[in-house]
């Protein structure tokens, strides 16, 4: 769910066809709004920009890691609830102190991805999952679940045959498609499970995504906010079933997430495009903390899941 106050803003500018930028924290508990002719100094984005995988330079990252020991424990727990039937596939996230000689602004502008947002001094995120897309009535997302080292051997037939990638997916391929029913008709998953390379930093990465459409009346601009209320948070970066997961990773997780995870989206007058707010670099005083974090089955296991954790710490420069 998301705030009335921005869902009414949504509807609004959007019946209008006035172009604006929105950002939307994971529990909704903050959200921000600007038409793009408003559009502040110190709030910069990018939307759908084509990168290549090809690493270019690497940014050094010094990170304070959460231990594994302390990793371990939160992990065991979300065993256990998925063993008592609470949930089936949460998204475990951690919050990592890292030490980096770039300011924001240098980050944003080093930083290469298919979205980028740098909010304020508050912090700057580049990721390479979207979210909904609505183009000439029919709405589309694409769940990301799935990563494998690009460099290893056979990565492409070892993370297509991993059958607990495999199940996470379809997990999550079944909770969007049931979501987008919410809100459309006609739901059908048109590609599942495709391969895109992205850039990690100091290796490059194979992701697996599908992309699932439905179709929405003419009218769909009038309720922009409507829609994405149904739809939030994110199922690919929750669980299944989201209320009772939501509820298991709040405590289990022991931070508070923020922007983090959350939405941002841009409707340029006609069409809509969010992006999911992952790879997430966030300024607190002078610190900076990297949010980062994974999905967990009960195929899962706890060694790999730090490594993908600590992975995912990177800026793809």
């Amino acid at each position: 769910m998301i705030k009335k106050s921005l869902k009414n803003k949504l509807n609004h500018y959007g019946s209008l066809k006035e172009p604006f930028l929105f950002i939307n924290s994971y529990d909704s508990s903050m959200n921000d709004f600007f038409l793009l002719k408003d559009l502040p100094n110190d709030v910069c984005f990018e939307m759908n920009t084509k990168v290549s995988s090809k690493i270019t330079k690497n940014i050094q990252i010094e990170k304070e890691l959460i231990s594994f020991n302390a990793y371990k424990k939160k992990f065991d727990v979300i065993q256990e609830e998925i063993k008592s039937g609470n949930s089936y596939l949460l998204n475990l996230t951690c919050k990592t102190k890292i030490k980096c000689d770039f300011s924001l602004d240098e980050i944003y502008d080093f930083a290469r991805s298919k979205f980028k947002i740098k909010y304020k001094n508050n912090f700057v995120c580049f990721s390479p999952e979207r979210f909904i897309e609505i183009k000439k009535n029919k709405i589309s997302t694409y769940p990301m679940k799935g990563t494998i080292d690009a460099n290893l051997s056979n990565a492409k037939t070892r993370i297509l045959g991993d059958l607990k990638e495999m199940a996470e997916h379809t997990m999550v391929v079944d909770l969007l498609r049931n979501d987008l029913s919410m809100v459309s008709s006609n739901v059908r998953v048109n590609t599942f499970r495709y391969i895109d390379k992205i850039n990690a930093g100091n290796k490059e990465l194979l992701q697996i995504s599908s992309k699932i459409s439905g179709n929405l009346e003419s009218s769909w601009r009038n309720n922009i906010g409507d829609i994405l209320d149904k739809l939030l948070p994110a199922g690919s970066i929750t669980g299944c079933p989201k209320k009772s997961t939501i509820k298991i990773l709040k405590e289990v997780e022991a931070y508070e997430r923020g922007y983090y995870t959350g939405v941002c989206g841009v409707f340029d007058g006609e069409n809509l495009d969010t992006f999911i707010m992952i790879r997430f670099i966030e300024k607190s005083k002078e610190d900076f903390f990297y949010k980062s974090g994974g999905g967990i089955t009960c195929d899962s296991d706890v060694s790999s899941e730090y490594k993908e954790l600590e992975d995912k710490i990177y800026i793809p420069a």
